[in-house]
């Protein structure tokens, strides 16, 4: 059933929502904006957003976070990979509102000042960012590979890379930057 509202209907809501007075109630949340908190890149930011929204669509429209792309916005190329606690997730497919309180990293975050992170460096010197729409999300994924511990051969960087897609087939510089960080290269010319 659906409220005259053309809302859709949350299990439960239906006989509070009938009473003549709207009064204001405790541990229920949306469809109305609720305020959030997140830690994005160390610094805590508080938001308003529908229960609805995307972590991705929180950062880049609420925050102004645009480090992370929209491509596909259904979980299928990468592009919006974050951090939320140190692991990598699809910013599309996440709920802002279940990041309440969390520490969420983006790409903004990897550098150090003006001083590159090695994998940005690596990814320079071997030309492994192409066009750049995917390199956020790429990155992302390459640094979190090599922490995770799934960058033992090349087979293994694939797999673990196979959640970013590349439109541009960058993938032979994408690994080459990878090795170079695992072999302790850092990305220096």
């Amino acid at each position: 059933m659906t409220p005259k509202t053309g809302r859709a209907q949350i299990p439960g809501q239906a006989t509070q929502e009938r009473g003549a007075a709207a009064e204001p109630r405790t541990g229920d949340l949306g469809p109305e904006p609720v305020e959030i908190e997140l830690t994005v890149n160390g610094t805590a930011r508080r938001l308003r957003v529908e229960p609805r929204v995307s972590l991705l669509d929180a950062l880049r429209e609420h925050l102004g976070v645009t480090g992370p792309k929209k491509g596909c916005d259904q979980g299928a190329c990468g592009a919006c990979t974050v951090w939320v606690d140190g692991r990598r997730v699809l910013g599309c497919l996440t709920l802002a509102m279940a990041c309440e309180g969390r520490e969420v990293t983006t790409v903004e975050g990897l550098a150090d000042g003006d001083g590159l992170h090695p994998m940005q460096q690596a990814f320079l010197a071997n030309d492994a960012f192409q066009c750049g729409y995917c390199t956020p999300g790429q990155l992302m994924s390459a640094v979190a590979l090599l922490e995770e511990g799934h960058a033992s051969d090349d087979a293994e960087i694939a797999e673990w890379m196979s959640g970013n897609i590349c439109r541009c087939a960058a993938y032979p510089n994408i690994r080459a930057a990878i090795r170079q960080v695992r072999d302790g290269g850092g990305g220096e010319h």
